[in-house]
């Protein structure tokens, strides 16, 4: 093992560790991350688009526009009556003869056509499995006649921790664990499984239960159960629950109205 963060009296972080760190981390495709303009797009003329600061990762490898600044883009002109489609990417590149490594925005310039004007191909590559060149796909610039009428983000900006947690947090708020009492007609905790199974769910949901195999679960592992409401003339008459254990054996039971067991557990 070789340690990467330390001091080591001489240098000796390669940029292959580096990328595989960062895909580690934020995952092994290619991201804009929330940092300074997000790379975002200006059209100065039919000429030149801008683009704006930020920070980007392809395949982990990182790069960026210096705060307060941006890079130039030359594109060539259009033609008239005709359209085209031209293609931003982030092109890395690693010298075959010196091993040097770039990452830098280029213009791939696509074939005009009178009506249906196609993308441009690029070069996916993949950096870690030692390619020379591997893009990745920022915008496609939209040009009918002379003139650049769109230029349309194609990346994907990763997401930040606070705004995973957020998300976490509102899929974990719509669902029902089995935890807690059934003081307001949701699941009862998952350590009496019996009381939970046959009386205890009385949403529509998904709900997890413990393996507790003669108490009312209908497996001795534990699983996923899925309930739903039976309706009759528009009111509630009874509830269907489907559940999959571990195994993703499938069971089946209903019960009444009033909760009582009008199935018992069968396995389907």
């Amino acid at each position: 093992m070789e340690i990467i963060t330390g001091y080591t009296g001489k240098p000796h972080v390669t940029s292959e560790q580096d990328r595989d760190v960062n895909i580690g981390v934020v995952g092994e495709e290619s991201y804009v991350l929330q940092t300074g303009m997000q790379l975002a797009a200006e059209v100065s003329s039919n000429n030149e688009i801008k683009i704006r600061d930020g920070v980007l990762m392809h395949q982990g490898c990182t790069a960026s526009i210096k705060k307060n600044t941006y890079d130039s883009l030359t594109i060539i002109n259009g033609s008239q009556g005709m359209k085209r489609i031209d293609l931003i990417v982030a092109r890395y590149e690693k010298n075959q003869d010196n091993g040097i490594e770039s990452l830098d925005l280029k213009v791939i310039q696509g074939t005009p056509a009178e009506s249906t004007p196609t993308v441009p191909e690029y070069t996916e590559g993949d950096i870690q499995a030692g390619d020379y060149v591997a893009d990745m796909p920022m915008y496609q610039v939209i040009i009918d006649g002379l003139n650049i009428t769109e230029v349309k983000k194609v990346f994907e900006v990763a997401p930040g921790i606070d705004a995973l947690k957020k998300e976490i947090a509102e899929l974990n708020s719509n669902i029902k664990i089995l935890n807690s009492k059934n003081d307001n007609g949701h699941a009862l905790k998952v350590f009496n499984a019996s009381e939970n199974l046959a009386y205890g769910c009385w949403d529509d949901g998904l709900y997890r239960y413990g393996g507790y195999y003669g108490n009312g679960a209908p497996s001795d592992w534990a699983g996923i159960m899925l309930v739903s409401q039976i309706y009759i003339n528009g009111e509630v008459n009874g509830f269907l629950k489907v559940a999959w254990d571990m195994s993703m054996t499938q069971y089946i039971m209903k019960n009444n109205k009033d909760g009582s067991v009008a199935q018992s557990w069968a396995k389907l």
